[in-house]
């Protein structure tokens, strides 16, 4: 559940791609999987690519399930800096980059039914993100980091919560006890439609405190990176200029400068970012590991357009006021591995972390859309702030077995608490309406949220080989949470009280139990050639709205109502419920031609049950979660690599995706009736069997060509990449709820570097040929008008970065 803003906004817009692809050598596994990385080199050779998805190290080669792992050298030279990056390199992922203000929106095959929008997220509950092995929504860079890894399909045997569509895990390198490292690396670069340079530096920096004992390892990273969005048509006084002085289709110079100013490339992101681990190392077999993390990042406003409300072009957003954000996270851990008599590892985590938002926007139009008359001041323009703060604390155990034989097995426990808190206010600065003497601040709307969730699970997995060819895998987890949500909210403007905490609490509790599991076999036809099958169960927790429900006898049709206006929840608006899903899959792991080619191909199919979607209250539109039917989701996804010849190689990936409904959903798609014009209310429109989920693309895919060949004292390394994501609808039942199907589009990146010994300097480009393209909207077409004479401009278009063209170096000791 979100505040009345996000989910306001919510109603009224209501693997195959193998590291042997993608990743550069990752020889060194991560020690919390259970084995040092010095047992997994010693393993698994030179040339082996190690995960740890399954919790055991294995090779890449060897793990029988849809698994994408991008190495650090591929990170490097893809200039794959944060989450929003991966999916051009990475099937069955779409991600429709927001910008700096939120995580952003990232969607895993298909599994979403909101809408989509131009602010993206900071929290999603439908899939995991990992840093080491701890849980966190959150963009923290990709940093000195071994690789990511990015798992299909649901997860809740040995991930649980949040893991309904899958998971992404950061493995970073760990701290070396016995040498100095070092590295240094600068970007410095430039942004077609920005008049700003953008640069990143950032470093790492291994100390060996205590020879074989003791290790420090830190790295650190600054970012700014350059907007290209202007919002040109900004109020000077709130309340006091004319938001729209010369009428609802353009703006004299005369009526600009007596109300409005303008600022440019508003959504920059500014991040700074250090990652800090300290190692204890009594022996190979028994570590302590402490780590801290902070991230801060900054934005100055939306990456979105206006669709030309009042003459803006492709590049400007005509917001009333700035929508700056500001976003913290804190993580601290400790991680504890002991080899216990070479028959089972011990790896036993414990977590805090600790996530904070602030932001601004412009909340004229949702007012304008509620219709409540404000418009009739000609001056009239509010905004709202948005105060929140996530605190998790998380504990999980695990015993791992080393024994050998042909039994191999996982063991755990797992302990989450979630606390949420929101504060919201939205203003409208010296309306006629308000009272300054009781109300100085032109409250209009205020509320407070605060919720807690607990979850406490077990869970386990064992695979026997039957054969040393074939393998079976088995496992379960059983889970028990608790939640509780409790907040109001309060209309200064209709004489209630400023602080809501001045009236009734209201809330609610909710809880419930369950078990998911897997089955998974494997058969090795060939060393070089591996098939492998999975069934796989996910979930998601329910919970209370985080609205108080509505008094005794208010009707369930609001065209019935009389009294004031009100806010609150009806019945069946009070509570929502878990949702699930069911994964099953087949797919085929090949390196054929002694290693010339790499194939990897799986097909999939995922049920979904009791989806969870954003909509709203029919009184007061606050923002709820609703349930909403079923859905499936089938699809294939495929990749190779071809090295021809050693200095060659061409690799690509591509998925198909068919993810819709597959039930009848009632008075679930809100609009406006009549559209576009005003006054009029809104109504909700049935989603139907065989509509299509929103946010993801039904094709994508990317090819690219690396060319390496010796120069002198080192290697000339080219790059051409071409990524083509197909089109995406922006809601259900987009064709007839006044929705989009955003067009599909295809960008080029290439690069140019030289490597030589610990040095490398290159050239790179992005988005070469300057493409214009969409990547999400916000809010539906049935508000786009005129609402007393006033322009709306609610809707908005979120366009891809324009052309980026830079040079970077690199040093390594």
């Amino acid at each position: 559940m979100k505040d009345r803003m996000s989910l306001k906004v919510a109603l009224l817009s209501a693997t195959c791609f193998s590291g042997a692809i993608l990743a550069g050598p990752a020889m060194a596994q991560d020690a919390s999987m259970g084995r040092s990385a010095q047992a997994g080199d010693d393993q698994f050779g030179d040339d082996a690519i190690i995960v740890t998805a399954t919790r055991r190290a294995t090779t890449l080669m060897d793990t029988p399930i849809n698994i994408t792992a991008l190495g650090s050298d591929e990170l490097e030279r893809q200039r794959i800096d944060d989450v929003r990056d991966i999916a051009d390199f990475t099937p069955g992922v779409t991600i429709s980059d927001t910008g700096g203000g939120t995580t952003g929106s990232i969607v895993l095959r298909g599994l979403n039914a909101s809408d989509v929008d131009d602010f993206g997220t900071n929290y999603d509950d439908a899939l995991g993100i990992y840093l080491g092995e701890v849980p966190l929504y959150y963009d923290f860079k990709l940093l000195d980091l071994e690789r990511v890894e990015t798992l299909l399909g649901p997860q809740g045997t040995l991930y649980g919560l949040g893991t309904l569509a899958g998971a992404i895990r950061y493995i970073p390198n760990r701290p070396n006890v016995t040498s100095v490292e070092a590295e240094g690396h600068g970007r410095l670069y430039a942004r077609s439609h920005s008049d700003d340079f953008g640069v990143q530096a950032d470093g790492m920096i291994n100390l060996p405190i205590v020879q074989d004992h003791i290790a420090f390892r830190s790295v650190f990273g600054y970012y700014f990176d350059p907007g290209f969005i202007d919002n040109p048509l900004l109020v000077l006084e709130p309340g006091v200029s004319l938001p729209q002085p010369d009428g609802p289709n353009q703006v004299t110079q005369q009526g600009f400068a007596d109300n409005l100013y303008r600022e440019k490339d508003v959504n920059y992101e500014r991040t700074w970012t250090t990652r800090n681990q300290l190692l204890f190392q009594a022996s190979e077999d028994l570590k302590l590991t402490l780590t801290y993390a902070y991230q801060q990042t900054k934005t100055g406003g939306a990456s979105s357009n206006s669709f030309g409300v009042l003459g803006t072009g492709r590049y400007e957003n005509a917001t009333r006021f700035p929508e700056p954000a500001d976003r913290h996270a804190h993580l601290g851990s400790a991680e504890v591995n002991a080899n216990i008599a070479d028959i089972f590892d011990i790896v036993a985590t414990g977590a805090y972390t600790e996530t904070k938002y602030d932001g601004l926007g412009d909340v004229t139009d949702l007012l304008l859309d509620l219709d409540y008359g404000y418009e009739l001041f000609p001056a009239f323009a509010g905004y709202f702030q948005q105060d929140t703060k996530r605190k998790q604390k998380n504990a999980e155990i695990r015993f791992v077995s080393r024994h050998g034989g042909p039994l191999s097995w996982v063991v755990g426990g797992f302990y989450n608490e979630n606390k949420y808190r929101s504060d919201y206010a939205e203003r409208l600065p010296n309306h006629p309406w308000g009272d300054p003497e009781s109300n100085p601040e032109y409250l209009e709307y205020v509320s407070y949220i605060q919720s807690k969730v607990t979850e406490k699970a077990i869970f386990g997995e064992a695979s026997f080989q039957i054969i040393p060819q074939w393998q079976v895998t088995g496992g379960a987890r059983y889970f028990d949470y608790d939640s509780t949500i409790a907040g109001a909210a309060a209309l200064p403007f209709l004489g209630d009280p400023i602080d809501p905490r001045e009236l009734p609490v209201n809330g609610g509790d909710a809880g419930d139990d369950g078990w998911v599991w897997k089955i998974n076999t494997s058969f090795d036809v060939t060393p070089g050639l591996l098939l492998y099958g999975t069934y796989s169960k996910g979930y998601r927790i329910g919970g209370p709205n985080r609205v108080a429900p509505c008094p005794e006898g208010v009707p369930t049709d609001p065209t019935q109502y009389e009294g004031p206006q009100i806010i609150c929840a009806l019945p069946n608006e009070i509570q929502y419920g878990p949702d699930r899903t069911k994964n099953i899959e087949l797919g085929v792991r090949a390196q054929l031609f002694d290693n010339i080619l790499s194939l990897n191909l799986n097909v999939f199919q995922i049920k979904w049950d009791g989806i969870q979607v954003d909509s709203a209250t029919t009184y007061g539109v606050t923002g709820i979660t609703v349930n909403g039917g079923k859905a499936k989701a089938q699809g294939v996804e495929t990749s190779f690599t071809i090295r021809p010849v050693p200095e060659l190689t061409i690799r690509g990936v591509y998925s198909y995706l068919d993810a819709k409904l597959t039930q009848d959903v009632p008075s679930i798609i809100p609009v406006n009736d009549p559209p576009g014009e005003y006054p009029s209310s809104p109504i909700q429109l049935p989603a139907l069997d065989g509509d299509r989920l929103p946010g993801s693309a039904k094709n994508s895919g990317s090819l690219g060509v690396t060319y390496s060949a010796p120069l002198r004292v080192g290697n000339l390394i080219a790059n051409w990449t071409a990524v083509y994501r197909g089109n995406v609808v922006s809601r259900l039942g987009y064709d007839r709820a006044f929705g989009d199907l955003i067009p599909s589009y295809t960008t080029h990146r290439a690069s140019l570097g030289y490597e030589w010994d610990k040095y490398s300097i290159g050239l790179w480009a992005n988005n070469i040929f300057d493409k214009y393209a969409i990547t999400a909207v916000t809010n539906d077409r049935s508000r786009i008008g005129l609402n007393d004479g006033v322009a709306l401009r609610y809707y908005r278009q979120v366009p891809i970065a324009p052309r980026t063209v830079g040079i970077e170096a690199r040093i390594k000791y």
